[in-house]
């Protein structure tokens, strides 16, 4: 096996052990993504020369019998709205071309300062998270590691794609609607959306702060278990998160689920559900319920209105945190300084604002004027809470949830850029989650007849984690999928 084709743990006992050294390691990692980046387009910015750097640091420390941290130089690719210092972070946008942080994101002290990870790179996403499909950055599409034709998901599609082809062993995202758990469907690998401030959201560019949570993507539930542990808990510098204890979500991947409840939602399988997804998500439960667990039906009455409340919630604080970005106190400037100040603003605004952003700011300022705040977006808060309480009530009756990740495998370029409501459509079973603050994990579950992945969503209580890694986990060794590398073929071949 290439060191590329091995989980993160493995890598972590192989440098711990001596067998390889960290530099080796991220050679042979920067060896993969020259061989399959032109096809893919999974990064925006390569920091070759500072991780190597960084790998030969951390191997002295090891040398000399120092402590380097539990990741031991495991790179990773960092999606690109997590500020790094002094390392490009413009979130796919124009208007942050030339942006470097003057500081850290919480989590990149936790992961790289702290405990030894390497960021290789930063990955390519929809702008400013704004997407399915990763179509819409300034830098162009990532390309599905799968089928080359197809999209790898949204907005974290650079993050996902990575780690299914071998780039990365692991990387971060961040999910407002289903934006970590979609890439990971689409791409065949382990998606994990957090509770809401169960991990520290300091140092990530907002797109909606109520719904957004940083996470990890990676290629086995075991990995993510790791990943977790580090960047979970309180952070003074982020006031959303949660000041309770941190599980050891390693040492509960392996206990019986023979006593546990899992609450089957009826809508989650209805109307613009694939039927090969259905079929294999229902193949996954019956695994489940060979392990021990019972399932039970459940319902989210609430459901269909799931889409609107979260795009009018989405785009009422996207509007507000973009209204910063005017090319004077934030972002970059029209080269046309003509006209007056406001003329100047709308023209960089204008300029270096992509469409799809666009739409959402003039939607979300509709939402929040004087005579519809009250009409839309006080209606679409109070609809939230409607949706809150089903899972709830649902969450009363089982343990957890289980259902589809995404109702579709992954689409073509192209197939939806001028349908945005059918883009948004596609996160339907995605977007409910992030509007009751509850974590998520996606893995894959089998893979259609064209050869596109499946992903299976499993849904837990607030803080409830390591219930969810644990049926992820046993389900994952059941399925045995988790090992299998996308080949990165030509669509159709």
């Amino acid at each position: 096996m290439k060191l590329y084709e091995y989980m993160a743990y493995e890598l972590i006992e192989k440098i711990k052990s001596k067998e390889i050294t960290i530099e080796e390691l991220i050679y042979q990692i920067y060896e993969r993504i020259e061989k399959t980046e032109d096809k893919l387009h999974s990064f925006v910015h390569l920091s070759k020369e500072k991780a190597l750097n960084k790998a030969k640091q951390l191997d002295e420390k090891l040398n000399k019998g120092k402590p380097v941290g539990r990741l031991y130089g495991l790179p990773m690719g960092i999606k690109d709205l997590i500020c790094i210092k002094d390392s490009p972070t413009t979130c796919g946008s124009k208007i942050l071309e030339g942006y470097y942080p003057p500081y850290n994101a919480t989590v990149i002290n936790r992961l790289i300062e702290k405990e030894g990870a390497i960021c290789v790179g930063r990955t390519n996403m929809d702008e400013f998270a704004m997407g399915s499909s990763t179509e819409n950055s300034c830098y162009g599409p990532t390309y599905n590691p799968w089928d080359l034709e197809r999209v790898p998901g949204g907005s974290s599609g650079g993050s996902g794609s990575c780690v299914a082809s071998g780039q990365t062993p692991v990387s971060l995202g961040s999910d407002t609607g289903g934006s970590i758990r979609c890439p990971a469907s689409y791409c065949g690998v382990v998606g994990l959306k957090p509770t809401y401030g169960r991990v520290s959201r300091y140092g990530l560019v907002s797109y909606a702060n109520s719904l957004d949570q940083i996470g990890p993507i990676s290629r086995c539930v075991y990995d993510t278990a790791i990943l977790l542990e580090i960047i979970a808990g309180y952070d003074p510098l982020d006031s959303t998160t949660v000041d309770i204890k941190v599980d050891k979500y390693t040492e509960e991947l392996q206990n019986p689920i023979s006593k546990m409840t899992l609450g089957i939602p009826k809508e989650f399988f209805g109307e613009g559900l694939e039927k090969e997804v259905k079929n294999k998500v229902k193949g996954a439960i019956n695994k489940l319920n060979s392990l021990g667990a019972e399932t039970i039906e459940i319902s989210f009455p609430h459901l269909e209105y799931a889409i609107p409340t979260y795009y009018l919630i989405a785009m009422s604080e996207a509007s507000s945190n973009l209204a910063r970005y005017d090319g004077l106190r934030y972002g970059s400037m029209s080269s046309d300084l003509s006209g007056d100040l406001y003329e100047v603003y709308s023209k960089t605004r204008g300029e270096r604002f992509g469409r799809e952003v666009r739409r959402r700011i003039i939607l979300g300022s509709y939402t929040l004027s004087a005579g519809y705040y009250d009409m839309f977006y006080i209606k679409a808060l109070k609809v939230r809470t409607l949706i809150k309480n089903d899972f709830q009530n649902a969450l009363n009756q089982c343990d957890a949830i289980v259902c589809p990740t995404m109702p579709t495998t992954a689409f073509k370029i192209g197939e939806l850029v001028n349908d945005p409501l059918q883009m948004y459509f596609m996160d339907i079973l995605t977007c409910p989650v992030n509007l009751a603050g509850l974590p998520a994990l996606s893995i894959p579950c089998g893979f259609d007849t064209k050869g596109l992945p499946i992903g299976f969503q499993i849904i837990g209580n607030y803080f409830s984690e390591k219930i969810i890694l644990n049926i992820g986990y046993l389900l994952e060794k059941e399925l045995n999928f988790f090992r299998k590398l996308a080949p990165i073929k030509d669509g159709g071949n």
